[in-house]
This record gives structure tokens, C-alpha cells and sequence, in this order.
């Protein structure tokens, strides 16, 4: 490194009092002000694991006091798919997130599987946002600096 660029930075750890903001945008968020990126995933067909993943994304809500104020994502995998049928028991529970901009992301390759398995696509709500690969975006998340949780 040049030895100018060294004592710019320098300059500038000094001006600011010795404390240096570094501004955090994550990638792929559409919050600009969210104060938390989180990414719950789902790969249970359990009623109640999939009630828990509901709840813990509208707990964050409350918590942050504001949905701008978090950023949230639901990856549905494996036979957690069946929280994206548009007959899941959870349905009102999503509606109520989707107002949140909470987003719900469904592998695809787990609704290709399941279509060659059983004969049939499953139908999943018209608000999925389609992945090839569920886990993959899981890692890809973790790298643009969300927090992945398995409620």
C-alpha cells in the first residue's frame, strides 16, 4: 500500500475522534434502514416447526418495532415447501408478513423432486420467489451478511 493512502486513512481515523463508521448496505435487501438481515429457514413439514418459523418472523417485527427495521426472508426446502401451499394452515400468518415485505423463497429444486416423485408440480403461492437451490441461497445470504437462523 502506498505510503499516501496510509496517512490519509490515518488522517481520518484522527478526525473522526478515533472511531470509524463503516456503512453497512447488505446485498439483495430492499430495506435501506433495516437494523437486522435475517433469513429463517424451513425444511420441516411439521406443523408446528412451521408455525415457529411464522412466529419468529413476526416476533422480530415487534421487536424491531417496525417492519423497515428488519429485514426478513423465509427459505422454504425439502418437504418445508408445504409452508408455500396456498392451503397451509399458516396462510393468514403469511398474508399478514407478506404486508411486512417479508419474503418467501422456495427451492426449486424440491418442487422439481416432488413433481417427479408424486407425478404433479406442487402449487405454491403466487408470492414465492423462485431458487434453484435453497440451501445455496442459504450460503449466499450468510456471505451478503445475513444472519441465517433454523428456528
Amino acid at each position: 500500500m502506498k505510503v499516501w493512502v496510509v496517512r490519509v486513512i490515518s488522517l481520518a481515523i484522527l478526525c473522526s475522534g478515533g472511531q470509524v463508521q463503516v456503512e453497512a448496505q447488505v446485498a439483495g435487501s430492499s430495506k435501506p434502514f433495516a437494523e437486522a438481515h435475517i433469513v429463517l429457514q424451513l425444511g420441516d413439514d411439521d406443523t408446528r416447526a412451521q408455525a415457529r418459523v411464522v412466529n419468529v418472523a413476526n416476533n422480530l417485527i415487534k421487536h424491531y418495532g417496525d417492519p423497515e427495521l428488519v429485514d426478513i426472508e423465509i427459505v422454504a426446502y425439502d418437504s418445508g415447501i408445504s409452508l408455500l401451499s396456498p392451503d397451509n394452515p399458516n396462510a393468514d400468518h403469511i398474508s399478514s408478513l407478506l404486508v411486512s415485505q417479508v419474503r418467501f423463497v422456495a427451492c426449486m429444486n424440491t418442487v422439481e423432486t416432488m413433481a417427479r416423485v408424486t407425478g404433479k408440480k406442487p402449487v405454491l403461492i403466487p408470492s414465492a420467489i423462485p431458487v434453484k437451490t435453497g440451501v445455496a441461497h442459504l450460503v449466499e445470504r450468510a456471505k451478503q451478511g445475513y444472519v441465517v437462523i433454523r428456528p
